[in-house]
């Protein structure tokens, strides 16, 4: 099985799937504290300080004693500085400042999740699934993993070009990429109405304002008889939890979307949808592929296991847990902690595992259609229809009630 660890390769930080709950650290910081003074930890950091060949400033072994703890933890879960958080409260509205790519390693090798639409990786032609080979002409593997990211962070922050080599997937090939790191906007849902009354939504990122503009989109078609709705999820890499099972409860009038088990009383709940939905009696075909990862997982699975939708394509990405951002007390810094494992509908961990499409299809072999043809700009680009994903998508809906 593989072993797959999504990373943010922008100014650290993407889009996190994050749980729609609020917590704070302050209570249990109290009680916690009360019960265990850290005499082993002062101790061991006041004896390098006092005693170390060179001199280490306590700021400096605070930090690496962090630094360790979270290595100890999932790659999931990490510190987050006030700039940090900043970065990733920007990133949930659809804006930063980066590359544009997330990569994840899957055992000695380090593979692109997915580009981000109309960045710099999509636009030097960065494809889903590719494998890093070198990052500024040094080896990129999951051993050195963490200076890799740290390199392409500070970067990014210095606004400095990285060079990449890659090969893509199933391609021997290397080839190099220079990169420039600029703002990056993503819109979260765009539409088109293809011939034939064929609904069209890219779901490119779940953003804070992802259900508000997935509800304009469908509303524009409400008059008219679809014969078909096509929800592309594809490049998908997650984003906010609350915001995929509001877009799941659009489309679906009962059953399970999702549920969450943690250690504590808050991580454990059940979503349910409500009986209000949006284009009952359309047909729906959902489209993934290995890019589709997180609460994109969580919504292609609730309308998969309810029975609302089909998906077509490729076998998803796998991320089956749930980050929370718990505010802690010092100087505006957060923790982005895993408090969760999310499970389907019908009770399936998918993590490290991915979810099956019900119709199997990839792009046709030696074809560069998979990164032209996500399409987040339908207004500069017309070629929605000349998707080959999309066509098969088309077929299938028109030969299928």
């Amino acid at each position: 099985m593989k072993h797959m660890i999504r990373y943010i390769a922008c100014v650290g930080f993407g889009l996190t799937l994050g749980l729609s709950i609020s917590l704070s650290s302050q209570e249990n910081t109290k009680s916690y504290r009360s019960g265990f003074d850290y005499p082993l930890l002062q101790d061991v950091l006041e004896t390098v300080e006092t005693y170390y060949v060179k001199t280490v400033s306590k700021e400096e072994l605070v930090q690496a004693a962090i630094k360790g703890i979270f290595e100890h933890l999932d790659p999931y879960s990490s510190f987050l500085n006030h700039q940090d958080l900043l970065d990733l409260k920007d990133a949930n509205r659809g804006e930063y400042f980066g590359f544009g790519f997330e990569v994840a390693s899957d055992k000695d090798r380090i593979s692109v999740i997915a580009p981000f639409a109309n960045s710099p990786a999509e636009q030097a032609g960065i494809q889903a699934g590719d494998t890093v080979i070198k990052l500024n002409n040094k080896p990129a593997t999951k051993t050195n993993l963490a200076d890799i990211l740290n390199e392409i962070k500070q970067h990014s922050l210095n606004k400095q070009s990285i060079s990449l080599t890659l090969k893509h997937h199933n391609d021997s090939t290397e080839f190099e990429v220079s990169l420039t790191p600029s703002t990056i906007t993503i819109q979260s849902v765009t539409s088109k109405l293809l011939q034939g009354n064929i609904g069209y939504i890219r779901l490119s990122s779940f953003q804070e304002n992802s259900t508000t503009d997935m509800i304009r989109s469908l509303n524009q078609w409400q008059a008219i008889p679809l014969n078909g709705l096509i929800l592309d999820l594809r490049n998908n890499p997650g984003g906010l939890l609350d915001q995929a099972i509001k877009i799941a409860d659009l489309f679906l009038a009962k059953g399970r979307i999702v549920s969450t088990s943690g250690r504590f009383f808050d991580a454990n709940s059940d979503y349910y949808a409500s009986p209000q939905t949006m284009l009952t009696n359309v047909p729906m075909l959902v489209l993934i592929n290995k890019g589709s990862a997180s609460a994109s997982e969580v919504l292609a699975a609730a309308l998969q296991e309810n029975g609302r939708a089909k998906l077509l394509g490729e076998t998803s990405f796998g991320k089956g847990t749930v980050q929370s951002l718990i505010p802690i007390l010092n100087d505006g810094n957060a923790i982005k902690l895993t408090i969760a494992q999310y499970n389907t509908p019908k009770g399936e961990n998918i993590h490290d595992i991915g979810i099956e499409p019900d119709i199997k299809i990839t792009k046709p072999a030696g074809s560069n259609e998979e990164n032209t043809a996500i399409i987040d700009a339908l207004s500069a680009r017309e070629d929605v229809a000349q998707d080959h994903i999309v066509t098969s998508a088309i077929t299938w809906i028109q030969h299928h009630d």
